[in-house]
């Protein structure tokens, strides 16, 4: 039902269906409704998730500040990768700002995937690259706003930081 979706996310836009199929059985659907805390900051990382429908903020808490919505997920996006990227934990939070469908890879999944079909893993990990590449160029770009706000506010009222 779903996997028309999932061709068409950004991960797996032009992937032959024989290439999708070798990566569909290891993947897991999931659903979760509104405001639902798909994983904790600090939590053990074991799963990268590809959101099909809704939306996930990404929340990052400073140990010395309030929770910073980091960013936000739209369906194609891509969240969890600190699995993928070896992290014992998940460095953010992710919450369902809306019922949402995803499907979801664990890392020793990913790595089976690889090992047993080394073209598709290399294609799948090279788009997923890509897409967190991309997050993360948003991200800098989102951190140098609030950075920039800072900033500005602490000189506008004389402080020095």
């Amino acid at each position: 039902m779903f996997r028309n979706e999932l061709s068409q996310t950004p991960v797996f836009s032009g992937m032959t269906k024989e290439q999708i199929d070798q990566v569909l059985p290891l993947m897991e659907l999931c659903q979760f409704p509104q405001d639902h805390v798909v994983f904790q900051q600090g939590q053990k990382a074991e799963y990268l998730y590809i959101l099909l429908r809704g939306e996930v903020v990404i929340r990052y808490k400073p140990y010395d500040g309030p929770p910073l919505i980091i960013a936000r997920i739209e369906p194609g996006g891509v969240f969890g990768w600190s699995s993928t990227l070896g992290r014992e934990t998940y460095t953010s939070a992710a919450i369902a700002t809306d019922e949402i469908i995803a499907y979801r890879i664990g890392s020793r999944q990913l790595s089976w995937l690889c090992e047993l079909f080394p073209k598709t893993g290399v294609i799948l990990l090279q788009r997923l690259a890509n897409v967190i590449s991309q997050g993360l160029t948003e991200t800098q770009s989102q951190v140098f706003d609030m950075l920039s706000q800072g900033v500005f506010i602490n000189h506008k009222n004389g402080r020095k930081g």
